[in-house]
């Protein structure tokens, strides 16, 4: 890969998203990310990351639609340059509740943001990247849900993780040999709006007590094991789920 980075997250506007793009354009990579509808929030990013290395650019739009990925990375290249890097965050949890209790609509935009919408940046990542040669890198934001259910608090959502989760394992495997890298990493509890998202921004403090290290992650935190896995200390790490979750 040639020295100069372009990565691309999605819903990078807030929380693990934005610690993703600090912390790249901190390293001079440049950074486009897409937001869904915060405009403010994005504003505020780019102004805070103006004064590092890297560029850093954003796009609003849903991930979920069909045609995004395609329009994502064409912006993207058009500003900043090839894509080599590609971290795919946005994702929701619809209500907390029982699952008897979820709602058509919140299993399919829950499906459509979480699942959906990074299989089409998969592959629009892994067409671009096999026509030009391009040894890309990918993480997908899984969470410790994928294999711990989320009973009573959002069954559906776990079951999306699960499957992204299964989405890296197997594109991993299949362009491995292209000496491209997919990864995952799946954060515990971790302060961001997701909680408050969902109706319960008091949640960190009710499950933190599960937790072996007896405390809440920071998105920092995740951000770096996200920055390992694209780096190239991670070389030689592919298909693979990194759980950061305080032992959980």
């Amino acid at each position: 890969m040639g020295s100069r980075h372009c990565l691309l997250v999605t819903g990078g506007g807030r929380g693990i998203g934005a610690a993703i793009v600090r912390l790249a354009a901190a390293r001079g990579w440049d950074v486009c990310f897409s937001y869904l509808s915060d405009d403010a929030a994005a504003e505020r990013l780019i102004a805070q990351t103006g004064s590092e290395g890297g560029r850093v650019r954003s796009l609003r739009g849903d991930v979920a639609e069909e045609g995004f990925a395609a329009r994502f990375f064409a912006f993207a290249e058009d500003e900043l340059g090839p894509v080599t890097m590609l971290v795919n965050n946005a994702g929701i949890t619809g209500p907390i509740g029982p699952f008897r209790d979820t709602s058509i609509e919140t299993m399919r935009r829950t499906i459509d943001t979480n699942l959906l919408g990074p299989m089409m940046l998969a592959r629009e990542a892994v067409r671009r990247w096999e026509a030009n040669d391009v040894p890309g890198r990918m993480v997908n934001i899984s969470s410790i849900a994928s294999t711990l259910g989320a009973p009573h608090e959002y069954v559906h959502y776990a079951a999306t993780k699960a499957a992204v989760e299964a989405l890296t394992i197997g594109l991993g495997k299949e362009v491995a040999a292209k000496s491209m890298r997919i990864n995952a990493v799946a954060p515990g509890t971790t302060f961001t709006d997701i909680h408050a998202a969902a109706g319960e921004p008091d949640r960190p403090s009710r499950v933190v007590a599960n937790v072996p290290m007896g405390r809440i992650g920071d998105p920092t935190e995740i951000a770096e094991a996200v920055m390992w896995l694209l780096s190239d200390e991670a070389s030689y790490v592919t298909a693979t789920v990194l759980r950061v979750s305080g032992g959980l």
